[in-house]
């Protein structure tokens, strides 16, 4: 069902409404109860044999990470993503940057090593090593897929295809996610997953996305042409036009709703980086520590030996 099929049910949109505003969204209910319960069985399966796992790991994963996925789907922005771009743009920020940084943080993957049977962590290890993974996390093509992906979105006839049909809808808040986590995943995951670089490296692919991210949203607010085709004229000719914006004033809003949204996400990637590069330095500085130690004792136990050893240590016979 479409925003036209809804649009007498639909009230005004208010701040109040995406939190009041909630539709059942079958697909995005199953992958999110479906993802989140294994996490959590996961977790639960780790702590019967009495291991333990980050209690950060599991808030970034499951409240965050899926809890985000679901409220941006499902909540009152779900409700509207196809009535109002501008809603539309505060979804696809949540999908593509904020869920995939917070599904990386909670390291699923090390979680399904440590718990899986033998079979499945032996397939699993081979994924992770096969030729498709190094190169869908190889981090040029990652950059260059999260910053192409938004354009052909807005600027070709998928966007208007969206808005049309509920299946590619919801493939796209899923396509959001993928894209981002591809990206996210080898920056800040901790994932053992081919395409890490080091930290001066995952910084610079972050500045990188600035200028795409600001282009796009001066693009978006600067265009002539109402995104969406007809979809969003014929919304404020019908009966939510007594509170709907203007389409192309909407879609202004959205252009800076993305241009200032992903500057702020950014800023908080960095202060991530910035945590895990800190939390890095300061383990191999103990690691180098330990190693000095042991080193130091070594060379203190041969000298003893020598000094034992040596002609007339023990005096005159």
């Amino acid at each position: 069902m479409t925003a036209l099929d809804t649009a007498e049910n639909l009230p005004r949109f208010t701040l109040g409404t995406v939190f009041t505003g909630w539709s059942l969204q079958p697909v995005a209910f199953i992958l999110t109860a479906w993802v989140a319960g294994l996490y959590i069985w996961g977790v639960v399966t780790l702590h019967r044999r009495g291991d333990r796992w980050p209690v950060g790991r599991t808030i970034a994963f499951v409240p965050v990470g899926m809890g985000f996925f679901y409220f941006a789907t499902a909540s009152g922005l779900g409700t509207y993503d196809d009535t109002l771009i501008s809603v539309h743009m505060v979804q696809h920020m949540i999908l593509s940057m904020l869920v995939p940084m917070a599904l990386a943080l909670g390291a699923p993957v090390t979680l399904a090593l440590r718990t899986l049977p033998a079979p499945p962590r032996r397939w699993l290890l081979a994924v992770l090593h096969s030729r498709v993974a190094k190169v869908l996390t190889f981090p040029p093509l990652t950059l260059l897929l999260y910053i192409v992906s938004p354009w052909a979105l807005y600027f070709s006839g998928w966007y208007p295809a969206t808005l049309d049909s509920t299946y590619l809808h919801e493939m796209m808040h899923i396509h959001l996610v993928l894209v981002g986590c591809l990206f996210f995943w080898p920056i800040v995951g901790v994932d053992p997953i081919p395409g890490k670089v080091g930290y001066p490296f995952r910084m610079l692919l972050v500045v990188l996305t600035l200028p795409f991210h600001a282009f796009l949203g001066v693009t978006i607010m600067s265009e002539e042409d109402v995104i969406g085709g007809d979809h969003y004229r014929a919304l404020h000719d019908g009966p939510m036009g007594s509170w709907l914006p203007a389409p192309l004033d909407d879609q202004h809003l959205a252009g800076g709703i993305l241009w200032g949204s992903g500057d702020l996400v950014a800023l908080i990637l960095f202060g991530v980086l910035f945590t895990q590069w800190v939390r890095q330095s300061m383990q191999e500085a103990k690691r180098e520590d330990r190693r000095l130690d042991l080193l130091e004792a070594r060379e203190q136990r041969a000298a003893q030996e020598r000094a034992a050893s040596a002609p007339g240590a023990d005096g005159d016979r």
